[in-house]
């Protein structure tokens, strides 16, 4: 009986191949690869059914026919995509000497998936030793090359043309305002396209799309309810777009519907930027669930304490850090980037607490680590773009000086900065001007340029733009963490009431410190990045850690973004001065040249020409003016962060004729002036109300118009 089952169970089973990994379907069959050097024993799980309690075959993988060096493999004829299949593994269990963690009777997902099925998936039992059969998330075999792709290539934005929008894919769409046909989903970011379009964007930076689990409870809410992983920053699924995101999550559409997403959001000339977690798992540290890497190689995927090696190193707080620059996980991270280039067209990758990644052995900073630079010399990334938060959790901060150099970087000094000047601190003329010309004083490596610099004021990890003028404070009781969590310090100003109000004169006020940030932000040489809803006030309650709130706390208001058009529409006129004058988004630090009328590229100013102040421990203002180059008209900015009006001198220039384009104390259809519609200034000063940004274009004396 027992030759016969195991006769059954191996036919059709051939050595197969040890590359690629993961489940590569071919004319006869599947061909199944995983990496584990330890392994003594490796069985490849056959479900007939996503549901199946048990599976319908095992397949036992046997060193001489199915192993080759730190691969195990076998090729099973008759299997087609859809198959649902997953991994057990044997091997010694010695944490404290050499971190092995091997346990037959957990099943482990295959970290090459292309997609995963957790209908059954039980967290809790995974922790332990007891068997999780029954409970446990399974894999399934993807044919990648049945699609149809109508042409479609990544976008090749470059990044000084390049307008970021971040924004959380379930969270666009998941409340019942959004008024999509699928909420929360790949789906649901399609059918939000034409707003994305008109407001200008040209790139979405997806917060994680990788698989992760959203029914983890985190913690539980003050009112009794059960908080889950929201975010997503804490994947399994490294190749496998979220489940969750998928409109059938039991069918074998993510890939397709992935793909759909991107391909539609590119015909909209929108590239794809994803958000990528590989500093950790969602394994988590030697309390949590064995989901596929703590089972089959822990040793070599996670950083351990080398003393006991039960431990795990954590420089991202959340339990554990991956040991990036090993060389099987090195091949692992830039096989996946590629993966998501070549299969899916994904135009970029935001890298989250990235600095992890320049660990090495015990964990301290390399000076040239592998998996950073095989990412920036990678031949299949050579023209994606790749965005690093250069900090972790633990303390390394590498903003300006990350490894390699075409790396960009999130860039929290301007983020702090323009939040102090907009609120009204003073002494800041010079940190803004750095800041304005792409931050020259931070990206100092050579051949550096504006372009690494992603600047930002708000992002999903602290307060909304409008809750940044609307709290002093943070309010994130809901978390259920006694308001200890998220950042204390966020540089925010209320207005003079401490959060809604219906005081007009506080509305107002706090209107036009929204758009004092985003004419800045617009008006910054380097990469800008909107948060989604920043652009209609979208408020989260004053609470500026909302990992937890997969609720309306998060999601999307849009009956909001249907209330105010005042903010969305300076956003949406910002975004196009923006593409309108070139001297703004300039991909080259300020150098000194001199345009055709030997006019300095740029003159700094205070409220006197040429007088900028910058060792004025009280200034709240800044100005300065812009040479045009190649036709382009001369721009002359005032920033008047001080809260009374005050008279700028203007600069003369020969047979021009300074015309007001922006000013962000008037209103609505006041504040930015279209191409042809600019308002004279008459003499040579300008009064700039307080608190308010202005930018003058220099126009023929008979008031022609841009060219």
């Amino acid at each position: 009986m027992l030759e016969e089952e195991l006769t059954r169970t191996q036919a059709g089973v051939t050595p197969g191949r040890p590359q690629p990994l993961g489940a590569t379907v071919d004319a006869t069959g599947v061909n199944f690869s995983i990496f584990s050097e330890r392994a003594t024993k490796v069985e490849l799980l056959l479900f007939d059914s996503y549901d199946d309690l048990a599976p319908s075959r095992v397949i036992a993988l046997d060193r001489e026919h199915h192993n080759s060096y730190h691969f195990w493999h076998c090729h099973v004829s008759g299997v087609i995509a859809g198959q649902v299949y997953a991994y057990r593994m044997d091997g010694p269990h010695q944490t404290r000497e050499s971190g092995t963690r091997f346990n037959p009777r957990k099943v482990l997902l295959d970290p090459y998936s292309r997609a995963n099925i957790n209908t059954l998936w039980d967290r809790v039992r995974a922790v332990g030793v007891e068997d999780n059969c029954a409970y446990s998330m399974r894999s399934m075999v993807v044919d990648l090359d049945s699609y149809d792709w109508e042409g479609d290539e990544p976008l090749r934005t470059p990044l000084a043309e390049t307008v970021i929008y971040e924004v959380h894919v379930g969270g666009l769409t998941a409340s019942p305002t959004s008024g999509v046909a699928h909420p929360g989903t790949f789906n649901g970011v399609v059918e939000k396209i034409p707003y994305l379009k008109e407001l200008g964007v040209t790139a979405v930076e997806l917060l994680p799309v990788f698989d992760f689990d959203e029914r983890q409870v985190l913690r539980t809410g003050p009112n009794g309810v059960p908080l889950y992983n929201y975010w997503g920053y804490d994947p399994f699924g490294f190749f496998a777009p979220h489940t969750a995101y998928c409109s059938d999550a039991c069918s074998c559409t993510h890939i397709t519907e992935f793909r759909n997403m991107v391909k539609e959001l590119h015909r909209a000339g929108i590239e794809v930027i994803l958000d990528v977690v590989f500093n950790h798992t969602s394994e988590g540290n030697e309390h949590g669930p064995t989901i596929s890497f703590r089972g089959q190689a822990n040793e070599v995927y996670y950083h351990l304490w080398p003393q006991d090696r039960r431990h795990y190193m954590d420089f991202t707080g959340c339990g554990n850090a991956i040991n990036a620059n090993h060389p099987a996980v090195a091949k692992f991270i830039i096989e996946c980037l590629e993966y998501w280039v070549t299969e899916h067209h994904v135009d970029g990758f935001r890298f989250d607490l990235a600095s992890e990644l320049s660990r090495g052995e015990e964990g301290y900073e390399m000076p040239v680590p592998p998996a950073l630079w095989g990412i920036e010399l990678s031949g299949i990334l050579s023209e994606t773009k790749i965005i690093a938060e250069p900090w972790d959790g633990a303390g390394l901060y590498q903003v300006g000086r990350f490894p390699g150099k075409r790396w960009a970087q999130w860039n929290g000094p301007y983020r702090d900065d323009v939040r102090r000047f907009v609120r009204g601190d003073a002494g800041l003329a010079g940190s803004i001007a750095s800041r304005i010309g792409g931050s020259r004083d931070l990206f100092t490596k050579e051949g550096e340029l504006p372009t690494n610099s992603i600047n930002f004021i708000t992002c999903h990890d602290g307060f909304t733009l409008n809750d940044l003028v609307s709290y002093n404070h943070k309010h994130n009781d809901a978390n259920g963490e006694s308001n200890a969590d998220g950042a204390h310090e966020n540089f925010s100003w209320n207005c003079g009431v401490e959060g809604p109000t219906d005081a007009e004169d506080i509305e107002r006020l706090r209107i036009q410190q929204i758009k004092n940030m985003m004419a800045i932000l617009m008006l910054s040489r380097g990469v800008p990045m909107i948060l989604a809803g920043d652009e209609f006030r979208n408020s989260q309650g004053g609470n500026n850690n909302a990992y937890c709130q997969s609720n309306e706390v998060a999601w999307l208001d849009w009956e909001q973004a249907e209330k105010e058009t005042e903010v969305r529409g300076f956003v949406q006129q910002m975004i196009g001065l923006r593409k309108r004058f070139r001297a703004v988004r300039e991909a080259r630090f300020f150098d000194g040249r001199t345009n055709d009328r030997d006019l300095p590229e740029v003159t700094w100013h205070g409220c006197r020409l040429e007088q900028p102040g910058w060792e004025d421990t009280d200034a709240r203002v800044l100005s300065y003016t812009l040479a045009g180059f190649n036709g382009d008209p001369d721009l002359h900015v005032i920033f008047n962060m001080y809260h009374l009006g005050l008279d700028f001198e203007l600069p003369r220039v020969a047979g021009q004729q300074w015309h007001r384009t922006v000013d962000t104390s008037r209103g609505a259809g006041q504040d930015v002036l279209p191409a042809g519609g600019e308002e004279p200034v008459p003499g040579h000063t300008f009064h700039a109300h307080g608190r308010s940004v202005v930018v003058l274009t220099a126009l023929p004396d008979n008031g022609g118009t841009l060219r």
